[in-house]
């Protein structure tokens, strides 16, 4: 049974979100490795799925995600797999009856506050922050001029108070500041969410993308299927069983931390969404993507999907509006752990859930996870922070010092410890020579991940 199930598979992901996706191609293509791919839910693709409904439009089934990256080599190696089209997003919010831009800029402040008002507050912005471009609103908050610290509380209320306490269901002055700190105060008029040197999004749609990524004879996904109906951890001897036998090779983990375990410590708490689309006879709905309802409407925002997918539909279109939602796991409404909720108690149940290094072989390469314990994130998802942190273990290996761990795509992601990154190709081979134990296999213009 054992050299059946080896001579089957190399590898084992479990996710065919992003990071599981990137992970079983590599491995393939790049180490030869028969890629078992294991996805709880019966589509590909994560929170990046998309799907056409009843009227041909395409839609973002788990809320608009937005590719943007500073990396040439992440778009270079997502490029091979769809044709993209340019797209910055701009978010619009509605604040004291009008859209203005969020985060809140100079065209914020001039569309509403009174003309000579709104001259003399850029000036003292500028003034107070010399050569800034953005700003939190707590410094804003704390600013000693009478006149910027009551603009950093009408912001403060506008945009943060209604929203915070919709979306997380608790007191701003509960929530943790890192929340607060993630939608800046702009100073000037870049009204673009956000700031990357490439804005771009797949020509046919993530779905797309994904189905090519994954289409290699060495990669075999099952859908349905839940890890733990095929996995087995075995923390007393380190080992993973594979249908009820051992497996050697590398598995490569990415659901949630608290799963895997079975919730052993407890339950890791997150907030969940309740996602309602609504199809409409006319060519545009809203002037923006995506508009942002932090105040008096019981949802957080719409997004109209022909504006993210760039479909072209005359006189019909379809919205999705988000309800925040306590997340109940098999529930019919906030079934999905979508934000982790960030707070000192939580980042340390976290901790005792990561890694489970008493399974060697075992590595967990999950967003939410991550995110679990850096806080969340509110916004559209970087998919350029998904590529995971592989590593192959060069114990299993028997070739060269240059072949006895992985390079991947240079990802956004924090940088472990003991990562060096590089962008040159020779200086990668170096250390990867200089380490043999660690060393990688080279891949041009990747950043090295000994």
């Amino acid at each position: 049974m054992r050299k059946e199930q080896e001579a089957m598979y190399d590898a084992v992901i479990v996710g065919a979100g992003f990071s599981g996706a990137v992970t079983a191609r590599l491995l393939a293509e790049k180490f030869g490795k028969q890629v078992l791919l294991l996805e709880q839910r019966r589509h590909i693709g994560g929170n990046m799925y998309e799907a056409a409904d009843s009227q041909g439009i395409r839609s973002h089934q788990y809320g608009p995600h937005i590719f943007h990256t500073n990396l040439p080599s992440v778009f270079t190696f997502l490029q091979r797999f769809s044709s993209f089209f340019p797209y910055e997003h701009r978010v619009l919010g509605r604040i004291d009856g009008k859209l203005v831009p969020i985060p809140f800029n100079f065209t914020s402040l001039e569309q509403l506050y009174p003309a000579e008002q709104a001259a003399v507050l850029k000036e003292k912005l500028l003034a107070a922050y010399p050569g800034q471009g953005k700003i939190s609103i707590l410094d804003l908050l704390a600013n000693s001029d009478p006149a910027l610290h009551a603009l950093g509380e009408y912001v403060y209320d506008r945009v943060f108070v209604h929203y915070t306490a919709k979306q997380w269901q608790q007191p701003i002055e509960e929530v943790d500041s890192s929340v607060i700190n993630r939608v800046p105060v702009v100073l000037g008029y870049d009204g673009r969410y956000f700031q990357d040197t490439i804005q771009q999004m797949p020509s046919d749609g993530y779905t797309v993308l994904f189905q090519r990524m994954l289409e290699h004879p060495r990669i075999h996904v099952q859908l349905s299927c839940s890890a733990l109906s095929r996995l087995t951890l075995q923390e007393e001897t380190g080992r993973i069983l594979l249908d009820g036998a051992p497996f050697s090779g590398p598995v490569v983990y990415t659901g949630a931390p608290d799963e895997l375990l079975g919730c052993r410590f407890g339950p890791l708490p997150y907030r969940s969404l309740e996602f309602v689309f609504e199809q409409h006879a006319v060519t545009s709905y809203q002037p923006a993507a995506v508009v942002n309802y932090p105040n008096e409407e019981e949802f957080t925002r719409i997004t109209e999907s022909k504006k993210l997918t760039g479909q072209q539909a005359e006189g019909r279109t379809t919205i999705l509006k988000e309800y925040p939602a306590p997340y109940q796991p098999g529930a019919s409404r906030g079934s999905l752990p979508y934000y982790p909720i960030p707070n000192k108690e939580n980042q340390a149940l976290y901790q005792r859930y990561r890694p489970p290094g008493r399974v060697p072989l075992l590595q967990h390469g999950r967003r939410r996870g991550q995110r679990h314990g850096a806080g969340g994130s509110a916004g559209p998802g970087r998919l350029s922070s998904f590529f995971p942190l592989l590593q192959l273990f060069s114990k299993q290996r028997s070739s060269p010092a240059t072949d006895s761990c992985c390079c991947l795509p240079a990802t956004s992601m924090p940088y472990p410890p003991n990562h060096r990154n590089t962008r040159n190709p020779k200086d990668c081979e170096s250390v990867c020579r200089k380490s043999p134990a660690k060393g990688c296999l080279f891949m041009p213009w990747y950043s090295c991940y000994p």
